[in-house]
């Protein structure tokens, strides 16, 4: 009998994976002036020991003013690159794990608290607070201070330091980029019609509305190695009517393969707090299914993946290229050691830990600590 598909490796672009399971992004909270910090070097370690193909640096602004938060993580200056490179560097030392790392600018939703403190919006004028851009002024939520419209020199500037930021991330010897295109952030913003109401060639039809993350993708990829894989994070629904929906998402999704997307990762919601999500397991699996059955590309589905049965599933009955684990991973950081020794598949452990291979699972390490053939 065959092993389980969740095991088995997989090409994204020309970067081999090692098994399905990815690392989603996921915000930490924890930088100072975008300069990663100790928490970092813990965090992203030990997930770097979690046996996952790929591990995904959280959202990372590629200016100041598309941070989320004023603790978020940014590779817009020498600071903050030279600060992910000793992050990298302890990483590096004990994991061969590829990483990648989602380049990220927040627009209308940036200039927010943390949220263990409550995630409200800061006024420009407070401490921690700075003005907001967007496709158009128009605020995430009522009551909310209007965000600035960009004009064509801002479009330029943002378009540039997504650029300037890939390059960074290559210089760090980062293995591939993601660019967020979901959760209501700015490139979302200009896809959705609920909050691009411009009117010039980047506003109005679906063809206007996807030119500006069509050209951040076009000038990443053209900044970056042939070798190294650019994928795009999409929400495929805003959930809200006359928004964002999943046909507008297959229409991207083809326009990002015919421009080279390696990866696609299919999420949902985020722009507007009006949303309606039907919350539940493998909720936005559809979204996926619906993308894959329309693209060639490698397909990621993400979203109440938790169960070993239900990830192996998505992928062998084809919903989905890859999984992508975020809350479930910080919860139970050994997961795909779980979910191989349940499905009888094999995982990458270091050495210090080998000894703690379960005596009923001795088939799921080998002895040097790399996948069992």
């Amino acid at each position: 009998m065959s092993g389980p598909k969740l095991f088995e490796p997989f090409r994204a672009g020309k970067l081999t994976l090692a098994n399905r399971i990815v690392i989603a992004p996921m915000c930490q909270y924890s930088a100072v002036d975008g300069c990663m910090t100790d928490w970092h070097v813990i965090h992203l370690g030990h997930l770097a020991l979690s046996g996952a193909a790929l591990l995904t640096i959280e959202a990372t602004a590629v200016e100041p003013v598309g941070r989320i938060t004023y603790a978020d993580v940014g590779l817009w200056d020498e600071a903050t690159e030279t600060a992910m490179a000793r992050v990298l560097e302890s990483i590096r030392r004990h994991s061969e794990m590829p990483i990648a790392i989602q380049l990220a600018h927040a627009g209308r939703k940036a200039s927010t608290e943390v949220p263990w403190k409550g995630g409200a919006q800061i006024p420009a004028t407070a401490a921690g607070g700075w003005q907001t851009v967007a496709p158009s002024a128009l605020p995430f939520a009522p009551g909310q201070s209007a965000p600035q419209a960009l004009d064509r020199e801002g479009l330029t500037r943002i378009r540039d330091a997504f650029a300037a930021a890939a390059v960074r991330a290559a210089r760090l010897g980062i293995e591939a980029i993601q660019l967020h295109g979901a959760h209501g952030y700015l490139l979302h913003q200009f896809l959705s019609p609920l909050s691009n109401r411009r009117d010039d060639e980047y506003g109005g039809s679906l063809g206007n509305r996807m030119r500006f993350p069509l050209e951040v993708f076009d000038a990443v990829r053209q900044a970056l190695p042939a070798h190294k894989p650019v994928a795009m994070r999409v929400s495929g629904t805003d959930w809200v009517k006359g928004g964002w929906d999943i046909e507008q998402t297959i229409a991207f999704a083809r326009a990002l393969e015919a421009h080279g997307c390696a990866v696609i990762h299919v999420s949902s919601g985020g722009l507007d707090p009006r949303q309606d999500v039907p919350l539940g397991p493998s909720y936005q699996v559809p979204l996926a299914r619906a993308v894959k059955q329309a693209t060639r590309m490698p397909v990621v589905a993400v979203g109440l993946i938790t169960d070993y049965e239900q990830a192996e599933a998505i992928i062998s009955t084809g919903d989905a290229d890859f999984v992508a684990l975020a809350r479930g991973m910080l919860y139970d950081p050994r997961w795909p050691w779980h979910a191989a020794a349940h499905l009888g598949g094999h995982v990458r452990a270091p050495e210090q830990y080998l000894r703690s291979q379960p005596r009923q699972y001795r088939a799921l390490f080998d002895l040097k600590g790399t996948a069992a053939s």
